[in-house]
């Protein structure tokens, strides 16, 4: 175990196994605590960083599922090594209560030993063989066998909302490592510190586990020309990105516009709309209510999943719902903001639910019954997302297992003696 004395950072970008100081820095603005400073990221250091990840590809992306899975693993006890420094830091940068810095991660390294368990597993390859026919008629078919490869370098941009489980190490960087995808990350200047002793974290397990230095880098601020040489950068072929519509949305057109377009998985933004249905609220509307405001203004409404509107019919049963959730929220304290910028289905429901689910699962990745949207499990079934805008590939999603198929394709191989086929494929 490290020591549980306070974590000074020192405000240097990781590169390739290696701590780079910029030629300027930017101050951070914590909730509480001191400030201290960062170097500006720069393009010329994208481009050092994405050429270190590219040369990493060749080993770390042909490296056995055992190597990776330690590595993932590795990572999530050093992160746990370094837990009371970071939920200190943590807190002071985002003016997050300790118990969420707990919590959280917790997640984050829950997430990163479970996609070393998930790739062990090795269902995710999808391994698919149609055996030769050769005396088929009027033609031949010849050996197929199919398998789920690593696409190469990826980039991750921190989110503002989440300084560790959508972050360095986040759901975006334990998925594309698991798929065997070097990655850059571009930090969050919202919480640059915490981004830093995460990818100490990272960097350590990289020491550990003997894996290429350049599998991961690490990028501190930054202007838009940082974002705009990282997600453009010809070696880069996938991004990952959680935040805001605006800024979601111009790093989208930026992947469209490259010479070579690659995917943006982007999880920009939604509304997350619950439908009362009528028995459901005569029975306990004001009860509905008063969870309703507390999930909304759950860390101070900062939540992606957070329950934005309510549909309820207008009615006695409507108004006592309105009623507790109004009263609920007046009595919610003053929260930090992280930057300045119960049942079974109520049986008189159902018919009126199973018409509604058909245009809901149009509209949605994830549906849920009495409850409430703020909060979501990394797990295997789990779907984060849904149809534009919320995500940029309503195929895909941020958030559990299927997380990793983001950062894999398809291959093909025709007729391929063992020798030249993936390890996967003998």
């Amino acid at each position: 175990m490290l020591d549980k004395s306070t974590f000074t950072p020192h405000g240097r970008h990781l590169i390739a196994g290696e701590w780079v100081s910029g030629e300027t820095t930017f101050t951070s603005e914590p909730a509480h605590g001191p400030a201290h400073d960062y170097s500006v990221g720069t393009p010329a250091l994208v481009d050092r960083a994405c050429e270190a990840a590219e040369e990493a590809f060749w080993s770390y992306g042909y490296a056995s599922r055992e190597t990776r899975a330690a590595f993932l693993n590795a990572i999530a006890d050093e992160i746990e090594a370094r837990a009371e420094q970071i939920t200190e830091i943590g807190t002071q940068e985002t003016g997050l209560p300790e118990a969420r810095l707990q919590g959280e991660r917790g997640r984050t390294t829950g997430q990163l030993r479970l996609f070393a368990s998930h790739i062990l597993d090795g269902a995710y390859l999808d391994r698919r063989h149609d055996a030769a026919l050769p005396d088929r008629q009027p033609l031949p078919r010849p050996d197929l066998k199919m398998v789920q490869r690593p696409i190469g370098p990826v980039a991750v941009f921190g989110a503002s909302n989440f300084p560790l489980a959508f972050s360095t190490a986040g759901g975006d960087t334990a998925s594309a490592l698991a798929a065997g995808c070097p990655v850059v990350v571009k930090g969050h200047s919202a919480h640059p510190g915490t981004g830093e002793i995460v990818a100490e974290a990272i960097h350590a397990a990289i020491t550990k586990t003997g894996v290429h230095p350049g599998t991961f880098s690490l990028i501190q601020g930054g202007k838009r020309d940082v974002g705009q040489a990282l997600v453009q950068h010809p070696l880069i072929r996938a991004v990952g990105f959680t935040g805001s519509l605006g800024g979601g949305r111009a790093l989208f057109d930026l992947c469209a516009q490259r010479p070579e377009p690659i995917p943006f998985f982007g999880e920009l933004g939604s509304v997350n709309p619950m439908f009362l249905l009528p028995e459901a609220v005569k029975a306990r509307g004001a009860a509905i209510g008063e969870g309703w405001a507390a999930s909304l203004t759950m860390g101070a409404g900062q939540f992606c999943t957070n329950p934005g509107i309510a549909v309820v019919e207008m009615g006695e049963a409507g108004d006592a719902f309105v009623s507790a959730a109004a009263e609920a929220l007046k009595g919610v304290t003053t929260q930090c903001m992280l930057t300045e910028g119960i049942a079974d289905v109520d049986e008189g429901d159902t018919g009126l639910a199973q018409r509604l689910m058909p245009v809901l699962e149009r509209k949605a990745g994830r549906l849920l019954v009495n409850g409430f949207p703020t909060g979501v499990e990394v797990a295997d079934a789990m779907v984060h997302g849904g149809p534009y805008p919320a995500s940029t590939n309503f195929g895909a999603t941020s958030v559990g297992t299927l997380a990793i198929r983001r950062f894999l394709r398809p291959v093909c191989y025709q007729n391929l003696p063992d020798a030249l086929l993936p390890e996967d494929l003998r």
